[in-house]
């Protein structure tokens, strides 16, 4: 595959996944720097997690590139967004810039909107099922008709970024390597936050 250059938005806890809204506000100068060069180009900046709070964190390998769908410029010259994600990326290496903001040599992953086989009849049903329970033990109100009309990606992408699962679980499940793995694991992570033994929140390995 091809590498590109990503300039990246390295934020503790916000997590994008293909196919998925995010809304930022985006208010540090270094950021709001990133912000006007994406839209003066291409309008795609790459969502990554930071491995500690360092100055200059060191970085997961796996990010997901979003393209901002819509912005708001305000007054002060801060921004707000809504980045909407459309494939995974891999960092290959960090690149030595100029600009306030970090920029990465990465390779995209998912970049066929089939890139990942749709899930066996038997996977969407256990998927469906198991977050019916999850949603009636936290007692979120669920439109189950409009649930149920989503396809295999949009389902298990959208608990993935909505889910309240630790920010370590959300990772596992960005980097999981297909759309199968990754509604395997949300399944195990909705059982996981759901029980009451003391073992809700656990991160899978």
């Amino acid at each position: 595959m091809t590498s590109q250059r990503i300039s990246i938005f390295p934020l503790a806890g916000a997590l994008l996944f293909p196919g998925m809204p995010l809304p930022l506000h985006i208010f540090e100068p270094r950021y709001r720097a990133l912000i006007r060069d994406a839209l003066a180009r291409d309008r795609r900046i790459g969502m990554i997690q930071p491995r500690n709070d360092a100055r200059v964190p060191a970085l997961y390998t796996i990010g997901c590139l979003g393209r901002i769908s819509e912005f708001e410029a305000l007054d002060d010259g801060r921004f707000n967004i809504v980045l909407t994600g459309l494939a995974r990326f891999t960092v290959l290496r960090e690149l030595d810039v100029t600009t306030p903001f970090r920029q990465v040599e990465a390779v995209l992953q998912d970049e066929a909107p089939d890139a990942d086989a749709p899930l066996a009849i038997a996977e969407r049903a256990a998927l469906e099922q198991e977050s019916r329970s999850f949603a009636e033990r936290q007692g979120y109100l669920v439109d189950w008709n409009a649930v149920s009309r989503l396809d295999d990606a949009a389902l298990v992408n959208g608990i993935a970024q909505v889910a309240p699962f630790d920010t370590a679980s959300k990772q596992v499940l960005l980097e999981a390597s297909s759309l199968r793995e990754r509604a395997e694991r949300t399944i195990q992570l909705m059982q996981f936050f759901g029980r009451t033994d003391g073992e809700s929140g656990a991160t899978l390995q």
